[in-house]
């Protein structure tokens, strides 16, 4: 169904952020849906290339004036909040860019968003806002612990959408999720990182003769292989999540926080153990010591997400991750290179 704006034209729908990983996919999510994603991204992180479903406004997320502007020139009626800096290892060594770009470059967002009276507003959270859990699955009652920076920043943030709901009237929507996987299944856009953090695309580039061997951290933790246990959503259902996050919004529906996974975990092993299976090829690897901070297994309760959403993951079998998310890197060794001209708006 096309999704339209009072005056009959298709709704517009800010996605900052909208040129990375997840934010490229929830375009797509958005296209299909009936909506027009407009992305706002300083490309500090994100590719031109991924802007394929809406315009492209080039920007930081501190210039308030032009948030303000092109919220009001495209007549924005939501917003999805990717944009931040995401790597754990870097947060830890520099906080302070983490705080001025993540919390900071919010504030911002959110004082344009109360100037051109945009109410509605769906945020890229993360499950790092739990820490080291003692329990899994985690539900959305754990109490939130963070324990690296990044996490403290969307756990910052998240505060502050309900405060600002209570104050003037913003509903939102935090969206938690766990490990990120996979690739868009036509293979328009995929994961890109530099410098790349993630297991899958590290072992997939690894099998592929692309980089050298992945290191394993941590052979002894109290799993059944010895190695971590991660709940991978595939991130084409993530895309998915935060349009059916905005529907909720858009009908009235109550601010949240909600997790999204599968509620199966993955061992590293086990990963790599798929990736082998579905490449033909061994993924060379060394193993080494646990890093300060991981948590010997992180899985989602996904319950209230299918409640309040009625959201379940639809691709995130490891198969299904491991497939897309080769083909994509087999299909674009270097990641995105080419530049595709960015469609207008409608």
């Amino acid at each position: 169904m096309k999704q339209t704006d009072p005056a009959g034209s298709s709704a517009k729908v800010l996605v900052t952020g909208g040129a990375g990983y997840v934010g490229s996919h929830a375009c797509k999510a958005l296209a299909k849906a009936g909506y027009v994603p407009i992305v706002f991204d300083d490309l500090s992180r994100g590719h031109r290339a991924a802007v394929r479903w809406g315009p492209l406004v080039e920007g930081e997320l501190s210039n308030t004036e032009l948030l303000a502007a092109t919220l009001g020139q495209y007549r924005v009626s939501a917003v999805m909040h990717f944009a931040a800096y995401a790597n754990v290892g870097e947060a830890g060594a520099d906080p302070a860019s983490y705080y001025r770009n993540n919390v900071g470059g919010t504030l911002s967002l959110l004082s344009a968003i109360r100037e051109a009276g945009v109410g509605l507003l769906v945020f890229s959270s993360s499950c790092a806002v739990y820490g080291i859990p003692d329990r899994v699955p985690i539900a959305e009652g754990t109490p939130a612990a963070p324990v690296n920076a990044y996490g403290e920043t969307k756990l910052a943030i998240e505060r502050a959408l309900f405060w600002y709901g209570q104050a003037y009237g913003l509903r939102s929507a935090s969206l938690r999720y766990f490990n990120a996987a996979g690739a868009d299944s036509e293979g328009e856009i995929g994961e890109h990182h530099d410098p790349e953090m993630h297991l899958i695309p590290l072992a997939i580039r690894a099998a592929l003769g692309q980089t050298g061997p992945i290191a394993v951290y941590g052979t002894d933790y109290p799993t059944p292989d010895g190695t971590a246990i991660r709940d991978y959503v595939h991130v084409s259902d993530l895309a998915d999540a935060h349009v059916q996050a905005l529907d909720h919004l858009a009908r009235g529906g109550a601010s949240t926080a909600l997790n999204l996974g599968t509620g199966r975990g993955y061992s590293v092993y086990q990963v790599i153990a798929a990736i082998e299976r579905i490449s033909g090829r061994k993924v060379p690897r060394h193993e080494s010591g646990r890093r300060a901070g991981d948590p010997p297994a992180l899985v989602a309760d996904t319950g209230l997400a299918r409640s309040v959403l009625e959201w379940a993951a639809q691709r995130s079998d490891i198969e299904t991750i491991a497939e897309t998310a080769l083909a994509w890197h087999a299909s674009h060794p270097t990641g995105f290179t080419d530049t595709p001209p960015v469609q207008a708006a409608e």
